[in-house]
Order: structure tokens, then C-alpha cells, then sequence
């Protein structure tokens, strides 16, 4: 393949730099197989990470913001921010992609605010899906999902299945734990800007009681949470408690690739 077939001269120039980033060859089309291998890729290169919010930086949630993000700053970010930007990236592909609203699933089964989560729903150029593709999920399926399946299907994260679920949503279990309930209703990348305001602003978050970073490996997860290393190898999961300041932001470099001049730091909540 030539290089004018692998990089249209009608495609942006962010393209083949996002591809770049992730590791990934320009697909000759847009299937299933290149949707499954660009979320994998994806998931491995980009890190889950809120630590705008610990940064005190600004999250908008436009397009070229995200992408910059990720592929000029190399940052990652959390679910609009990885799943907006990856979305673009399909488009640009070839891909036609829906954003999709979810609440997922807390303590005790309590559902979650609405527009808690933003998902994929892509439509391929085979006969297949149309198939649920999610880079902001944390630990969560490695490949796409089958959206009209109800059997189980299995990723090497686990056992998926979609279940209906009341006034035509679906719920996404997997190793029969619900994960979050999926409205199939078409959506906005604005629409989530108050969802993404309160998970970076909110004290009932989870978001903002501590920082998180986590990718995936090739044979587990590493993740760094406040100043604890967390690293998963075959299923054996070891924890290590970093010290000062400089190793925290060497751990940040070597292992999410992320170029750091201050840790991130919890703000104080409001007065009792």
C-alpha cells in the first residue's frame, strides 16, 4: 500500500498522528477487525487518568480540545475525554459512531447520576455488529461488544452480556456484575459537559478523592493511585508505596509515558 492510500490527502493531520500514538497502521478499511485492534491498541497506549482534576486544569469537552489532549499534550484522560477523542479518530477512519449516555453501577446496585459514562456505539463496513467500543472504562472489555447479542460473550477481561433493561435501556454485566445500564437513545458530546463537571467537581465522586492513572499491559494493568503502584501480571497483583515526589513522577513517566512538573494534589473539600 502507497502512502497516499495509507494517509488521504483529505484526512487531517491529527490522524496519523493519533495512530502514531496509539501504535496503530491506518486500516485499509473500516471493519470489525480494524475496530477491534484500534480499541486495543488504544487501551494499551492511552492511560485512564483524571488528573485534570488534581491539576486544576480545564476539561472541555470539544473535539480538538480531546485530541490535542491525547495526541499533542500525550496525555490520557477519563471517559468523555478518551471515548470523545477516540470517537473523532473513528469517524475520520471511517467509521460512523454514535455516542451513547450510561449510568453505571455503585455500591449496593445504585445506579448513577445520568450521563455518568459515555460510550460507542460504531457501525462497521461488514456484515457485523453494530458493536459497543469503550476506551474510557478503566478495567473493563479489551474488545468491542456485540451490541444486539444477548448470549454471553467472551473477552480475555471476562464473560459480557447485555440484559434488557426498563423503558428500553440495556444493562451491561460482566461476570454477571452489572457494570452500567446503556441508553441506545443518539447523543452530543455537549450533552455530557454537566456529567463532566460534576465527576470533576463533585465530593460524591469518586473522581475527586484521589488520583488515578491506570493502563493496560500485555499481560495485566499497571495503576498509580495517589502514591501506591499497583501492578497486575497474569491475575498476581502486587502494590508498592512509592516515596518521594520525584519517584511518584518518575512512575508517571516510565510507566503511562506521562511528563509531569508537579504532582497532582487532592483539593480540600468544603467545610462541615
Amino acid at each position: 500500500m502507497n502512502e497516499e492510500a495509507q494517509q488521504p490527502a483529505s484526512a487531517p493531520a491529527w490522524v496519523g498522528a493519533y495512530l502514531e500514538r496509539i501504535g496503530a497502521a491506518r486500516p485499509a478499511r473500516a471493519d470489525a477487525a480494524a475496530l477491534r485492534e484500534l480499541q486495543l491498541r488504544h487501551l494499551t497506549a492511552v492511560p485512564f487518568e483524571n488528573l485534570s482534576i488534581h491539576l486544576a486544569e480545564d476539561i472541555v469537552l470539544e473535539e480538538e480540545k480531546l485530541v490535542g489532549k491525547i495526541v499533542t499534550d500525550r496525555r490520557g484522560g477519563f471517559c468523555y475525554e478518551l471515548n470523545g477523542a477516540f470517537s473523532a479518530l473513528l469517524r475520520e477512519l471511517g467509521f460512523r459512531v454514535t455516542l451513547l449516555q450510561a449510568r453505571t453501577f455503585g455500591d449496593g446496585g445504585r445506579l448513577g447520576i445520568p450521563y455518568d459514562h459515555v460510550a460507542l456505539r460504531v457501525e462497521t463496513d461488514d456484515a457485523t455488529g453494530p458493536w459497543l467500543a469503550d476506551v474510557g472504562f478503566g478495567d473493563h472489555a479489551l474488545h468491542p461488544l456485540e451490541l444486539d447479542t444477548r448470549t454471553e460473550q467472551d473477552d480475555p477481561c471476562g464473560g459480557f452480556r447485555f440484559r434488557e433493561a426498563p423503558q428500553g435501556d440495556l444493562d451491561l454485566l460482566r461476570d454477571g456484575s452489572r457494570q452500567f445500564r446503556l441508553d441506545p437513545r443518539p447523543r452530543v458530546l455537549a450533552d455530557f459537559r454537566a456529567g463532566s463537571w460534576y465527576h470533576r467537581t463533585s465530593p460524591d465522586s469518586h473522581f475527586t478523592r484521589s488520583p488515578i492513572c491506570s493502563r493496560r499491559t500485555g499481560d495485566g494493568r499497571v495503576t498509580l493511585r495517589g502514591r501506591t503502584l499497583i501492578t497486575t501480571v497474569q491475575g498476581e497483583r502486587h502494590e508498592t508505596e512509592l516515596g518521594g515526589d520525584a519517584e511518584v513522577l518518575a512512575a508517571y513517566r516510565d510507566h503511562f509515558g506521562l511528563v509531569l512538573t508537579r504532582l497532582p494534589a487532592v483539593r480540600p473539600g468544603p467545610a462541615v
